[in-house]
């Protein structure tokens, strides 16, 4: 992994362009992320919102012929579903790979976790170590989903946030599993998965000839790291990054993204 690359905004608009003028690298699956990459980083997740260019380009994008359009969350995809409000017919994928559905006319259509007795009694487990590490600690607090549990720090002063992480951090050590710790979080999950797997899958899947990805966080690196040298992959905002592509933040990335679906449209 590399620093983030000096990328001009440039670079990404041409390499946009070019493959909206191209019919052959079709079918295109276009895979985002939610949190920082269609909607600004905000201190309460309850209060995250897509950008409006980020809501027309979606829109535009869905009813695109040869184009699929999914979103790739660490959020759960009830939340997912509810927070972004995405295009009938738009994959979801949440919980970074763990869980799947899809937005259909009459709302979300889901496949549902089940979990076997170990796993339901290590997430147990987890959401109890995770809420000992957010007691007595201001601006630290757990969100529990299907199948993981996260610690949030983002509200936390720096010092109170650093300790919290170690405990996380230590909890999962100590129940042999691998943490995802991303932007302000820790997140424990009793399923193995990665936005990787699940972006690799879902191509395979819908045949797709060609991936487009953006992401904002450390766990999308686990999905730039599946695309090929002719799929797009786009870094948002600073940071360590295998991606060939960068923009600054959400709010450009999503001026790129409308004018690419302006272009397919």
């Amino acid at each position: 992994m590399t620093a983030a690359p000096a990328t001009a905004d440039g670079e990404l608009g041409a390499a946009l362009a070019a493959l909206a003028d191209d019919p052959e690298r079709r079918p295109l699956l276009v895979a985002l992320d939610f949190d920082g990459t269609l909607a600004p980083l905000v201190d309460d997740p309850d209060d995250s919102r897509m950008l409006p260019a980020a809501a027309d380009a979606l829109a535009r994008l869905a009813r695109t012929p040869g184009v699929l359009l999914a979103l790739v969350s660490g959020r759960s995809v009830v939340d997912l579903h509810r927070r972004a409000g995405a295009p009938v017919g738009t994959v979801l994928i949440g919980s970074h790979g763990n869980e799947r559905g899809r937005v259909g006319t009459y709302g979300l259509e889901r496949d549902a976790i089940r979990l076997d007795p170990d796993q339901a009694e290590l997430l147990v487990a987890v959401g109890a170590g995770l809420t000992a590490a957010a007691r007595g600690r201001d601006g630290v607090w757990v969100q529990h989903k299907p199948a993981a549990a996260v610690l949030h720090t983002r509200m936390a002063a720096p010092d109170v946030a650093r300790a919290a992480t170690a405990q996380g951090l230590a909890l999962a050590d100590s129940l042999g599993i691998a943490a995802l710790h991303g932007k302000d979080v820790v997140e424990i999950a009793v399923v193995l998965a990665s936005k990787g797997d699940a972006l690799a899958a879902l191509r395979t899947e819908l045949g797709a000839a060609v991936v487009l990805y953006a992401g904002d966080d450390t766990t999308d690196e686990h999905a730039f790291a599946t695309l090929g040298p002719t799929d797009l992959a786009v870094k948002v905002g600073p940071g360590a990054t295998v991606a060939r592509l960068h923009t600054a933040d959400p709010r450009t990335f999503c001026a790129h993204l409308a004018e690419f679906a302006r272009a397919l449209d």
